[in-house]
């Protein structure tokens, strides 16, 4: 099979996964998806200043200052003033921003299970499971 081929059918089955996954969680229709993946960026390195936020989700200052308004009104996040830097603010995620971002991923995996096992053999399951390396690979390329 040619690259160029591979890279178009990879993209468009990837792409409709990503859309199917969105769909299957009712918890998480409220929030954009930079918003979701700003919870789990704050869940991953537990606080960020907005800056850092907006340079890891390529979106301007001013984007990233209304995502984390709305974040901060759902009660999503906290915000804390620097120690160092009076000027600056220092964002976590709250323990109700932890619960709704692990309540969706939950819900999402939980619909991904049971498709694995509805529409996969135990073979196939091996070799998507053998396929994660070189996904994670394709993820982290630059």
């Amino acid at each position: 099979m040619e690259t160029q081929q591979l890279a178009s059918d990879f993209r468009t089955v990837v792409t409709r996964l990503i859309k199917k996954l969105r769909t299957k969680s009712a918890t998480s229709m409220s929030l954009s998806l930079t918003e979701r993946s700003t919870m789990a960026l704050l869940d991953q390195h537990k606080e960020l200043l907005p800056s850092e936020l907006a340079g890891m989700e390529k979106i301007t200052t001013q984007s990233m200052s209304q995502i984390l308004s709305h974040l901060l009104e759902l009660g999503y996040i906290n915000r804390k003033e620097s120690t160092i830097d009076k000027r600056k603010a220092i964002i976590s995620l709250s323990k109700t921003g932890q619960t709704v971002l692990y309540k969706v991923r939950n819900e999402r995996d939980q619909w991904l299970n049971k498709a694995l096992q509805a529409t996969c053999t135990e073979k196939e399951q091996e070799l998507l499971h053998k396929c994660l390396p070189i996904l994670t690979r394709l993820v982290d390329f630059e």
